[in-house]
C-alpha cells in the first residue's frame, strides 16, 4: 500500500550489480554514439550520466581525459572501481566552467525531466566550440511498457503520469531545445531500435521502474511485475521466449 506523498519523495535508485547484470545492453548498444563522437587522444571529455563507467572506460582507451558524472552514489562508486575519475553531479546543475572539448551522454539524459537546464549545463561546461554528443529515450519510447504501467497502476488508484520520472522528446522538440541553448545542431535522429533484453523483463523492470516500485512493500512490487509481465506477454516476448522491447532512441550531435 502506498500513497502519493511516498512517491512524490522517492527518486530512482540504482544498484550496480543488477544493472549490469539486466542492463548491459545500453552500453553495448550506444557504442555507435563514441562513433558519433569521435573523440581525439588528449581531449578532454564529460561523460554526463555515466553509470558504472563502461562507455567512460572506452573513452579514456581511446586517449580521452575523462571525468563521468552520475547522480547516483553508488553507480559513481562502480565507476571508480574501474580506476575512473567519476563524481557525483545533478545534469541540471553541473559544476564545471569552459573545461570540455566535448560532453558525451549515453541513456542518461532521458532521465533528466528539466531540459533547458541540461542543455545550458551543458553549454557552460563546454569550451567555446565544444560538442555535445548524446543519445536518449525519444517520443514513443516503450510505449508498450507504458500503457502497461498506467494500466496497472491505474487499478489501484495511482496515477502513473504524475510520477513519471522519463522525457522522451521528438527530433524537433529537442532540435529546438539546443538551439535555444545556443547550440548549433549538425545531426539529430529519432528511430525505433527494438532491444532484447538479456533475461525476463521482470529484471528489466525492477532495475529501471523504481520510480513507480519502490514506494510499495515487496508483496505488491512482485505483484504488479507479474501483472505487467503478464500484460506485455503477447506485445513483447517472441515465440522463441525472448523479450524484447520497443525502444525509440534519439540520437544527436551539436555544436556550441
Amino acid at each position: 500500500p502506498c500513497d502519493k506523498r511516498d512517491f512524490m519523495t522517492t527518486n530512482q535508485t540504482w544498484n550496480p550489480e543488477a544493472y549490469a547484470r539486466n542492463a548491459g545492453f545500453v552500453a553495448q548498444l550506444g557504442e555507435p554514439l563514441i562513433d558519433l563522437l569521435a573523440p581525439q587522444p588528449g581531449e578532454r571529455v564529460l561523460d554526463l550520466g555515466c553509470g558504472d563507467g563502461v562507455l567512460t572506460e572506452k573513452l579514456a582507451t581511446a586517449g580521452c581525459i575523462v571525468v563521468g558524472v552520475d547522480g547516483s552514489p553508488e553507480q559513481v562508486a562502480a565507476a571508480r572501481a574501474k580506476g575512473l575519475d567519476a563524481r557525483v553531479a545533478d545534469g541540471h546543475n553541473l559544476p564545471f566552467d569552459g573545461e570540455f572539448d566535448a560532453v558525451f551522454s549515453n541513456a542518461a539524459l532521458h532521465w533528466m525531466r528539466e531540459p533547458d537546464r541540461v542543455i545550458a549545463a551543458v553549454a557552460r561546461a563546454l569550451k567555446p566550440g565544444g560538442r555535445f554528443v548524446g543519445e536518449m529515450g525519444g517520443a514513443g519510447n516503450i510505449a508498450s511498457v507504458w500503457a502497461a504501467l498506467v494500466d496497472t497502476l491505474a487499478r489501484r488508484g495511482i496515477d502513473a503520469a504524475a510520477f513519471n520520472p522519463w522525457y522522451f522528446p521528438t527530433a524537433e522538440e529537442y532540435h529546438a531545445r539546443l538551439e535555444a541553448g545556443g547550440f548549433v545542431v549538425k545531426s539529430i535522429t529519432l528511430f525505433p531500435r527494438p532491444t532484447t533484453l538479456p533475461g525476463d523483463i521482470s529484471g528489466w523492470l525492477e532495475t529501471f521502474g523504481g520510480t513507480f516500485l519502490s514506494p510499495m512493500d515487496a508483496a505488491t512490487r512482485a505483484q504488479i511485475i507479474d501483472e505487467l509481465r503478464e500484460t506485455l506477454r503477447p506485445a513483447l516476448l517472441t515465440p522463441e521466449g525472448v523479450w524484447v522491447v520497443d525502444y525509440v532512441r534519439l540520437r544527436f550531435s551539436a555544436s556550441r
